[in-house]
């Protein structure tokens, strides 16, 4: 009972099914979805399929579509499918809500195209939405035969950033862990750098203090911007530093209103060679020699000619032997003159800053060639350019200087965003 004699069924077994019959009967199984498919094999058409002539479109397509650098608005809409002519009047459409310079690359634009009349032609934009700013998102839908613009503003809070933390062994790493921007940092480094020595001034248990700008939308998208105040405790004293911009130079003031010091030019002309130097020289004109009084610098007529440091024309135009000639106040009882010049680029009375273009190489004047001819004076008397080093620094006084202090007293308000207290 517990052990039945149970006889084996008689059955035809099938046939073993190798090579090319295995791959033929396994890409016409199920087995190829599990396997892959990768034999590429698939079932042929039968008399019943009938071709289509033409297979039917979607209704709409939702697309995105990037901008690139150096890219330009209705070239991105075209490469998504959208007509040239409908581009671009999308682009002034969007123009007129937002400067579209000013729209960032990598800013996604997301698309709808609607159904068309027939292949031969584009798409065209059912709809359109993207973020032009921070604090500003644009929509375009249609409406009927036209587009309609729509401005969606967006919430943004602009409290600059300000974070505080110890110097430690790395200032960087340091402040980098604390949530300084990389690109503010590095503005910052720079800013403390001319005013402090690293190795003389900073050690590790000195204190920075940064504050940056910030845009931070509703959204929960946040902006940095540029560095605005840079500050270094070290013990009892306190280094504080303030972007601020005089006589159309932009430069970081300390508390006390002092700039940057600025160390002046080696040569006014870029790249030239000292044809003839300060001191007794036979004259290539007068046949004899003659106490040369300045430097001179031999170029191509039309060469830029560059101020050495800050100063105001006290003179520009013609001026006997030396031909076209500029003469420039420095303060401190210094002045420079360039002269033989082909051309003047200043005005009497304007002020020009360090490097900025004055006049060009020419041979005006008593010269035998293209060259400019460089004086150095103090006190009015000419000395020797190259004993003379022009070091300036900007000092604000007055009512720029007390619009300086209320712009720094109230950035010093700004609350505690990060670092260590």
């Amino acid at each position: 009972a517990l052990v039945p004699p149970l006889k084996p069924i008689a059955s035809v077994a099938a046939p073993v099914v190798s090579g090319d019959a295995w791959e033929e009967t396994r890409a016409q199984t199920i087995a190829p979805l599990a396997w892959g498919g990768d034999t590429g094999r698939r079932m042929a058409a039968t008399d019943l399929v009938v071709p289509l002539n033409d297979t039917p479109e979607r209704p709409t397509l939702a697309l995105a579509a990037t901008l690139g650098q150096g890219d330009s608005f209705s070239r991105v809409l075209e490469r998504a499918g959208v007509g040239s002519a409908e581009a671009r009047s999308v682009a002034n459409l969007v123009s007129g809500a937002v400067a579209l310079d000013d729209i960032a690359p990598g800013t996604l634009v997301n698309l709808t195209l609607g159904r068309r009349a027939s292949r031969s032609v584009a798409r065209p934009i059912d709809g359109l939405t993207f973020r032009a700013r921070i604090d500003l998102s644009i929509m375009l839908r249609r409406v009927g035969n036209s587009l309609e613009l729509t401005r969606m503003p967006i919430a943004v809070d602009r409290t600059p950033l300000r974070i505080r933390g110890q110097v430690g062994p790395s200032l960087y790493r340091s402040a980098r862990a604390a949530g300084v921007p990389a690109k503010a940092l590095e503005a910052y480094i720079r800013a403390i750098g001319s005013k402090l020595s690293f190795e003389r001034d900073i050690d590790s248990a000195a204190r920075f203090d940064v504050i940056v700008e910030q845009a931070r939308a509703e959204t929960g998208e946040v902006e940095h911007g540029k560095l605005l105040y840079a500050g270094m405790t070290r013990g009892q004293r306190e280094t504080q530093l303030l972007q601020w911009t005089i006589g159309g130079r932009t430069e970081w003031f300390e508390a006390s209103g002092v700039g940057q010091k600025r160390g002046g030019m080696t040569s006014p002309v870029g790249n030239a060679r000292v044809t003839s130097g300060f001191g007794m020289r036979f004259h290539p004109i007068l046949g004899y020699s003659k106490f040369h009084q300045g430097m001179d610098f031999g170029a191509v007529s039309g060469t830029p000619v560059r101020a050495v440091t800050d100063g105001l024309v006290s003179f520009s135009g013609r001026n006997g032997g030396y031909g076209n000639h500029i003469r420039l106040n420095h303060g401190s009882n210094l002045g420079s003159s360039y002269s033989h010049l082909s051309r003047i680029a200043v005005a009497p009375g304007s002020r020009v800053l360090q490097g900025q273009v004055i006049g060009y190489v020419g041979s005006t004047g008593m010269s035998t060639g293209p060259h400019l001819h460089f004086e150095v004076y103090r006190n009015g008397k000419v000395v020797n350019p190259r004993g003379v080093t022009f070091a300036t620094s900007s000092l604000l006084s007055g009512a720029e200087l007390q619009s300086f202090r209320t712009r720094l007293a109230g950035l010093l308000q700004t609350p505690l965003s990060g670092g260590t207290r």
